[in-house]
């Protein structure tokens, strides 16, 4: 009968003491909450609850299940599973406080910068951060959980004298891993292209919605998404349209007759511009860029806020323009000039 309420009090014991614990900890971080509302770290760090309870409760089993007085042939299998979920557990509470840290820092410089790009640019610093100490942390859990084992700490000195050689083999398997890494972590601190940056790779236009250490992925405008290794960007020439400053300049361009009526497109341009909510009034202009034999190229250029803008702004220009030469000004389009085969004169006699 001993044998069999020993480790139910123990076991009991343990989950009362974790609840009570957990409890403790919560209405702690409560109060750490209210006293500085300016902070969401405290509350932040109430998400680790669940894995703080599990390593508390796994360590205390682990430090008690001797006095459990289980059966021998149970006893090293049950000491060796809660070691092996102590090191799982750990592992779990080590990036959730991780994420925690990282996210408060974030929401801090968030509510006091004003300054967009540099708010991407951390984002995209923080976030391969924590994808970094997150690969660390299950290395070095994986390792130990492994090395729990006796047979995997006999080869172990075999595994370090060979390392050396697995090294080197590994380094050429992987290089193409290898250079995909290194070029994150450049892009990440070389602010070369960062988390919501409007970019222009291989013709097509979209903004960049999320950078990992390997990869990195494009939202087009029409909501696909391009997924391009990091070295891409590295090692390849692309647009970034919102580096630095995400104000832009467009262009419209139109081929018209030589009779097109200049001034008054300009001046049409302007109510254009006025009755547009997405020109920033910095700029506008109305050119005679080019002229041919047939036609004259016509050159509208305004300005916006950012690439989303400039584009639909452009659209709006394109659209409207051609409608007021259509209706107030058909012959200022571009003409075809024709010759019906009956005007032609005759061959000459042979």
């Amino acid at each position: 009968m001993e044998s069999t309420l020993r480790p139910i009090m123990v076991i009991g014991a343990a989950v009362v003491l974790t609840v009570l614990l957990g409890w403790i900890g919560d209405r702690a971080l409560r109060s750490a909450d209210a006293r500085h509302p300016e902070t969401p770290l405290w509350d932040l760090l109430r998400r680790c609850r669940l894995p703080s309870q599990v390593v508390l409760c796994t360590a205390l089993l682990r430090g008690a299940y001797h006095t459990a007085h289980f059966e021998d042939e149970h006893a090293v299998a049950i000491g060796r599973t809660l070691t092996l979920v102590l090191i799982a557990a750990s592992a779990w509470l080590a990036v959730r406080v991780a994420a925690a840290v990282i996210d408060s820092s974030y929401a801090r410089y968030v509510a006091t910068a004003h300054s967009v790009p540099k708010i991407r640019r951390l984002r995209t610093q923080l976030t391969l951060i924590q994808r970094v100490l997150t690969a660390i942390v299950g290395v070095i859990a994986v390792s130990s959980m492994l090395f729990t084992f006796p047979e995997m700490r006999t080869v172990g000195a075999s595994v370090l004298a060979s390392a050396g050689i697995i090294g080197i083999v590994a380094g050429v398997a992987a290089q193409s891993t290898l250079s995909n890494l290194f070029a994150g972590l450049q892009i990440a601190f070389g602010d070369m292209v960062r988390i919501g940056d409007t970019v222009v790779v291989d013709g097509e236009w979209g903004e960049v919605e999320e950078i990992t250490l390997t990869y990195l992925s494009v939202r087009t405008w029409d909501e696909r998404r391009i997924t391009m290794p990091v070295s891409y960007f590295t090692s390849k020439p692309f647009e970034n349209w919102s580096r630095g400053d995400p104000r832009m300049t467009g262009a419209v361009l139109f081929h018209l007759d030589h009779s097109a009526p200049i001034d008054l497109m300009r001046k049409r341009l302007l109510e254009i511009l006025e009755q547009a909510a997405e020109w920033d009034h910095r700029a506008w202009s109305l050119v005679v860029l080019d002229t041919t034999p047939t036609t004259v190229q016509v050159r509208a250029v305004a300005t916006a806020k950012d690439a989303s803008d400039i584009f639909a702004l452009r659209c709006l220009i394109r659209e409207q323009l051609i409608d007021f030469l259509r209706a107030e000004h058909p012959y200022a389009l571009p003409r075809v000039s024709v010759r019906m085969q009956d005007d032609l004169p005759p061959d000459p006699a042979p």
